[in-house]
Parts: structure tokens; C-alpha cells; sequence
């Protein structure tokens, strides 16, 4: 029985819907295949994702960086963490090592944990990075090209090969790139069945509401209402507007209640911008320009999607009637016109590839 152990971040909820239609498929191709995935992810979230059996285990495989708000990077705290993440670190990876053989790993699959990787390969395990992103490149953004950094970037390049999701960011100094497909868990269009629950009209419509997992909240109740549009919310937000519906209780997956709404209210996210454009959903974003992934991120969406900028101002504020109503109605810029459809083929690719590895 072959085992895969999969790292996957706990900074925000990209990352387990890039890996979680891999998994999926790899179990059916290999429904012998032992997986346990690692992550401080919450469980109930990684379920709601992984539809295939899978032991769990608390782990912390990177930093990621520290966040007050879906937004916003603690910088300086970053640092700190960083610091103290790396302090002894051969003794660190020599017990990453010494746990992944406890686990008779075959195969290490970290999207993008660089420690589980820096750990499989001191005990000469297979090991594969998978992401739209690496915390080299982010790290050295905010904090500098210092000694940590060569150690993260040291971990990334000794893998077998970090496959790099599109979109993605350019990641000049890994030699071991290998491109992907874009991967997306796409969902079906149930908005007749949300209709009859929630006794809707045809004319009403329906805004899915999501900052990708990181802790944050938005001030919906001080929004004004906007005529005909309901919200879709997660139930811990506790919001309190006439408008708001906890998406919670519609007893509905993320991907199907995506696909049978209206639009999404997001920030730049890949999970978020892959799936609304596999689904032809469109996407109303919040700028986010000091992430390095989103320049990339938002290139790719406004060539496969139908998308527009919102300011952080206006988003606090709820002033959005104006911008939903022309992503719905108005006229459109050639950027913002309907696209055909894009295929999701990243996950069954990558499935393939690892397969072949666990063979060889």
C-alpha cells in the first residue's frame, strides 16, 4: 500500500483547493493509495475538500506569513516568526526527517511547506512541491534575500520538482519547474434549488462572499442594501444583515454554491479566481497590490474570466451597487467581456505525474 503524505499551509485556503481535486483524483486512480495529510487547516475544512479517505495529523511546514487581516501582513511579527522557525535549524529537519520515516513515506507532497520537503529529503524520500506560489519569493518581498531565505529557496530547488500551478507566480531562481494546467474543484449550478429554498425570484441576485480562509471579517451590517441582492456569508462572521445568508445552512459545497451564484466578492486568491472562472462566475475583487501573487493572479483572471477592481474603501464601505450593476449590466471593456470557458485539467495532470513517480 503505497503513502503519500501531504503538507498542506494552513495560510489560507488556496492551498487545499489546489491540492484537494489532486488528491481526489490520485485515490481513484489508485484506490489502494494510503494518504495522510498535514496541515493546521481545520479538519472540518479539509472534509469539506478531500472526498477520499485520509489520516490527519497537526503539522506546521511553514510560516506562510502572519496576517491582521485577509489584507494586511504583519511584516515585522512575520520576521520574528521566521527567525524563530529557523533557529537550529539542522535539528529541525533532522526530526522532519526522522517523523517521515516513522510514516513509511513513500512520496512527500507539500504545497508548499518547504520544511516537509527540506525533511524527505534528508531521508532520501521522493518528495514534490506543488503551488502558484513559493515563500521564497514572498519572504525576500517583505523581509530581504538573507540567510533564511537561501535555506527556503535551498529546500525548494532540492525537491523532484516543484510543479507550478497556473496561474501562478514567475519563480526565476527554482530550476525545477515543471507547469501545470490550472486546477480547480468546479462545481454544479444548483440556483434552482437555492431559489426554492430560499424562495427567490428570478430577478434576485446572489453574492458569495469570500476572503479565502484567513481570519478576517467585513462589516456587512453597516452596509446599506442594495435592491434585488442577497448575500452569501460564512455563519462565523455573525452577521447581522437584513440581506445576509450564512451559507452554512444551505447544506451546499463552496464549489456548487459558487457555480449558482451571481457573482463572488473576493480578494485575489488562486482557488477563488480558478473556480469562478471554470464556473463563469464573475468576480468583483478587492486591490491587493503589495501580494506579489496578484498581479499574476489578476492578469490571468481578467483573460479567462469576467472580473472588476473594487478599492478597499469602497468594499469597507459596501459601496458596491454601482460596480455589481455593471459587472451584470453595463457596458463591458474587452477584458470584461463573457470568455469561453477554461478546462481545469491541472489536477488530473499532476495525479498522472505522481503517479508515475510512486511507480518508479
Amino acid at each position: 500500500m503505497p503513502h503519500i503524505v501531504a503538507s498542506i499551509s494552513g495560510h489560507g485556503y488556496g492551498h487545499v483547493a489546489q491540492t484537494a481535486p489532486i488528491l481526489n483524483r490520485l485515490y481513484r486512480i489508485m484506490p489502494q493509495l494510503h494518504i495522510t495529510v498535514r496541515s493546521t487547516v481545520p479538519l472540518s475544512h479539509l472534509r469539506s475538500r478531500i472526498h477520499v479517505p485520509f489520516a490527519h495529523l497537526l503539522s506546521e511546514g511553514d510560516i506562510g506569513m502572519l496576517m491582521s487581516s485577509a489584507l494586511d501582513v504583519r511584516v515585522e511579527e512575520s520576521r520574528m516568526a521566521y527567525r524563530s522557525f529557523h533557529t537550529g535549524w539542522n535539528a529541525r529537519v533532522a526530526g522532519e526527517a526522522r517523523l517521515l520515516r516513522e510514516l513509511k513515506a513513500d512520496l512527500v507532497f507539500s504545497n508548499v511547506g518547504y520544511l516537509p520537503l527540506a525533511g524527505a529529503q534528508r531521508a532520501g524520500i521522493p518528495n514534490v512541491a506543488l503551488c502558484s506560489l513559493n515563500w521564497f519569493d514572498i519572504y525576500r518581498h517583505y523581509c530581504g534575500n538573507d540567510a533564511i531565505a537561501s535555506q527556503i529557496l535551498e529546500c525548494y530547488a532540492g525537491a523532484d520538482a516543484f510543479l507550478r500551478a497556473t496561474p501562478a507566480m514567475t519563480m526565476p531562481h527554482l530550476p525545477n519547474l515543471v507547469d501545470i494546467a490550472p486546477i480547480a474543484d468546479v462545481g454544479n449550478d444548483r440556483r434552482d434549488e437555492l431559489n426554492r429554498r430560499l424562495k427567490l425570484s428570478n430577478k434576485e441576485k446572489l453574492v458569495l462572499v469570500s476572503m479565502g480562509g484567513i481570519a478576517s471579517r467585513l462589516p456587512l451590517e453597516t452596509w446599506p442594501r442594495i435592491d434585488g441582492v442577497r448575500w452569501l456569508v460564512q455563519s462565523d462572521w455573525q452577521v447581522g444583515h437584513p440581506d445576509a445568508i450564512e451559507f452554512e445552512s444551505l447544506l451546499m459545497g463552496f464549489s456548487d454554491l459558487l457555480a449558482s451564484s451571481d457573482a463572488m466578492l473576493c480578494k485575489p486568491g488562486y482557488g477563488s479566481f480558478t473556480e469562478a472562472a471554470c464556473s463563469a462566475t464573475p468576480v468583483l475583487y478587492v486591490a491587493r497590490p503589495d501580494w506579489p501573487e496578484s498581479p499574476a493572479l489578476v492578469e490571468w483572471l481578467q483573460c479567462h474570466g469576467v472580473c472588476r477592481e473594487l478599492s478597499r474603501q469602497a468594499l469597507e464601505r459596501g459601496d458596491i451597487a454601482t460596480e455589481l450593476e455593471s459587472l451584470w449590466f453595463g457596458t463591458r471593456t474587452p477584458s470584461e467581456q463573457p470568455k469561453k470557458r477554461v478546462a481545469a485539467t491541472g489536477a488530473a495532470q499532476v495525479a498522472e505525474w505522481l503517479v508515475g513517480l510512486l511507480d518508479r
